[in-house]
């Protein structure tokens, strides 16, 4: 019967016990601890004797905590969604550029209407994993949400394929003539 059975033998007076407490209505974990027993002994002890424990309060108990869990992983795909959106707001947003450098480690900024290419281009990756974790998380529940589900994530994905595009244009454009002496961020 475990471990301790030698110093600690069940005896008729250890099952009498297990059978009145049962019959009191005490579940097994405080007939154990009662008894001084582990569960498992009880459980053993219970089951010699056809006795079963109500396990409605447990299943409640799992029940609820999976709807507690549920309930939290909606929570965190609200706002990885809201992330999504704020990220993908960003792009189109005034942003200031910077850079450090020379032979003086300067520090220079400017504000610019748009984030740059490669700006954008991070912040479009970020938006698109927000909305795949979040919809990870919560799964759309019929076909026509998953549609328009995968329909955000290709419109971030074309986005982010017009940012690179417009990214390269840039790169092979000639310089502007009237952009000053070339050293501004």
């Amino acid at each position: 019967m475990g471990g301790n059975q030698h110093t600690n033998p069940v005896t008729d007076e250890t099952r009498a016990d297990v059978r009145r407490l049962h019959a009191e209505g005490h579940g097994r974990n405080e007939i154990a601890r009662r008894l001084v027993r582990s569960p498992r002994t009880i459980s053993v002890l219970a089951a010699e004797m056809g006795l079963t424990f109500d396990r409605t309060a447990t299943e409640e108990a799992t029940r609820a905590r999976v709807a507690d869990l549920a309930e939290k992983r909606a929570i965190l795909a609200d706002a990885l969604t809201d992330d999504a959106l704020r990220l993908s707001a960003q792009v189109w947003e005034p942003a200031t550029v910077f850079n450090f450098g020379g032979k003086d480690n300067t520090y220079e900024h400017r504000q610019v209407p748009e984030p740059p290419a490669l700006d954008k281009k991070a912040l479009m990756a970020a938006a698109t994993a927000a909305a795949a974790q979040s919809l990870r998380l919560v799964p759309p529940q019929d076909d026509a949400g998953n549609e328009a589900a995968q329909s955000l994530v290709g419109q971030l994905m074309t986005g982010l394929a017009a940012v690179y595009r417009q990214q390269q244009a840039a790169e092979q454009a000639p310089p502007a003539d009237d952009e000053g002496d070339g050293d501004a961020p």
